[in-house]
């Protein structure tokens, strides 16, 4: 299985500085949601994925904002690790390096730090350190290191390290085909029970 299809809902974005959604349980007015925020349904390897092409950071954090508040309305299982997505006026342009940084490699991750205070938000969260010196997880499934870089990545932003995901993807052409079926709508209501997600 994929990280991208362990939660309903899934944000990300490509190298090439794509923004991509993915619904992994079909949601009532969706579709409509995501293409008035400004996203494009395109078929890749079988799946749907909506797109939003490369833009100014705010452009792409605000219609993404406005896509997963909409989502949010329908399930809590979302999860967004887009790059594209983190924007703030306060930060300044370009970013320098960021002091935590994780990156994915096929279903491997690994993650660096610049910081001692980011090598020891690491090591909070299980990480353990290999002979390189990038840290690892404690443990490999794909839904138990897509928890550990979302707990972690929650954990830098409230005390103030900053924090850089890579997901591997170069291109949307290379977002990985579905490793599971799409599940039935998900009724109109709001969802229960808490779910994996970035604060905007």
């Amino acid at each position: 299985m994929s990280i991208l299809d362990i939660p309903d809902v899934f944000i990300g974005s490509t190298d090439d500085e794509h923004t991509f959604v993915i619904l992994n349980r079909r949601i009532r007015g969706a579709d409509r949601l995501l293409t008035e925020a400004g996203f494009t349904a395109r078929k890749v390897h079988g799946r749907t994925v909506y797109l939003l092409p490369p833009s100014s950071p705010e452009d792409a954090h605000e219609k993404a904002g406005v896509a997963m508040y909409g989502l949010l309305a329908h399930t809590h299982d979302l999860v967004d690790l887009a790059l594209t997505t983190r924007w703030a006026p306060q930060e300044p342009t370009p970013t320098p390096a960021p002091d935590l940084r994780f990156m994915f490699t096929g279903s491997s991750l690994t993650a660096t730090a610049l910081t001692e205070k980011a090598r020891s938000l690491l090591v909070q969260h299980g990480f353990v350190l290999s002979a390189d010196g990038t840290y690892e997880p404690p443990r490999t499934e794909e839904s138990s290191l897509l928890s550990a870089v979302v707990r972690s990545e929650t954990h830098a932003y409230a005390t103030g390290v900053t924090v850089r995901v890579d997901l591997g993807i170069p291109t949307p052409g290379a977002i990985p085909p579905p490793t599971r079926p799409t599940s039935p709508p998900v009724p109109g209501g709001p969802a229960t029970g808490p779910g994996q997600h970035r604060t905007r």
